[in-house]
């Protein structure tokens, strides 16, 4: 009992000094030049890459099936969710073009858009609903304050709710992913994507370990909501940070999923992404890795993978819990 005490305590100061840190980071980081930012974090990666290359892009631990799995809808492989995180402005007017881009495929996905950071339009907001994409909150203004403290958590909480709310929607994504799940009960959401199965890149590099959906209940367990994990790198880790030229890394890990039978989320972001056929910016990749991407799921994985919004994950996760 004492020791599990000790455990716990220091888990708990171990988080506090995590968020600490994040807190001076984003405090300090909009005096950093940009170009700064992402040469520090180059070269950071680049020893991370070697060091946690075990564990990362593929754990072999977070394969293991939830208890009493009976697998996916139609008896597909794999799940297939695809997930926008719309970071800035430039982001934000770019979403039309990957619109554009996934309804040439077939595909469909979710936006998480930041309600304070920039000028939301409400007409793009509509038009993602009616061309039948996902759309939801991406916590509140992407400074990586919102959970620096309880306190602070339970005040813009209410204010994201609003959003929630104004907006119709019940999914909600972290910014950075620096979460607490154990605090987004005060959350009015049905599903959350604000956790991965493995990325030592993260600023709060602090794993799930699985690449399935798991519910996520308060102490009473009147209150739940299913967590989905991304289970691919991020974009902006590979072709940005890591400077990757091809999607070897992506289709790689994809395999593995679908041999194991799990969640193939991936996060893309319409703020890097270069729609013009010109050469990219240092902060830009070309969306044809993406294109690409998804050409390759189609083509080698037809009729036997389920592509989901996340709310539909969700819905199923209840369903068979």
């Amino acid at each position: 009992m004492y020791r599990n005490r000790f455990f716990s305590f220091f888990n708990r100061i171990a988080m506090l000094l995590l968020y600490t840190k994040n807190f001076l980071f984003y405090t300090i980081k909009p005096l950093i030049p940009r170009q700064v930012q992402i040469f520090t974090r180059r070269h950071l990666a680049k020893m991370k890459k070697e060091k946690y290359k075990d564990i990362w892009p593929i754990n072999n631990n977070t394969a293991n099936q939830p208890f009493g799995w009976k697998g996916w809808p139609n008896g597909n492989k794999f799940a297939l969710v695809l997930q926008h995180d719309v970071d800035t402005q430039n982001g934000h007017d770019k979403c039309h073009q990957l619109m554009d881009l996934e309804e040439k495929l077939d595909v469909r996905s979710c936006f998480y858009v930041v309600p304070e950071r920039y000028t939301v339009s409400q007409q793009l907001l509509d038009e993602i609903k009616q061309r039948g994409f996902g759309l939801g909150v991406h916590g509140l203004k992407h400074d990586g304050k919102l959970f620096l403290s309880y306190a602070i958590f339970r005040e813009n909480a209410a204010k994201v709710n609003h959003y929630l709310h104004s907006w119709n929607v019940r999914g909600f994504s972290a910014p950075s992913m620096i979460s607490r799940l154990d605090w987004m009960h005060h959350l009015d959401i049905d599903f959350s994507t604000s956790t991965f199965d493995t990325d030592p890149f993260e600023p709060q590099p602090v794993p799930v370990n699985t690449i399935f959906p798991f519910k996520v209940c308060n102490e009473s367990k009147r209150k739940c909501f299913v967590e989905l994990p991304y289970t691919l790198p991020q974009d902006f880790t590979l072709f940005i940070i890591l400077q990757e030229k091809t999607i070897d890394i992506w289709k790689n890990k994809l395999d593995w999923i679908a041999q194991n039978g799990g969640m193939a989320l991936v996060n893309v972001h319409p703020d890097y992404m270069n729609f013009n056929n010109t050469n990219s910016s240092k902060q830009e990749y070309p969306a044809i890795y993406y294109e690409e991407f998804l050409c390759y799921i189609k083509r080698k994985y037809k009729n036997h993978f389920w592509l989901a919004l996340p709310e539909e994950v969700a819905e199923f996760s209840k369903q068979t819990d």
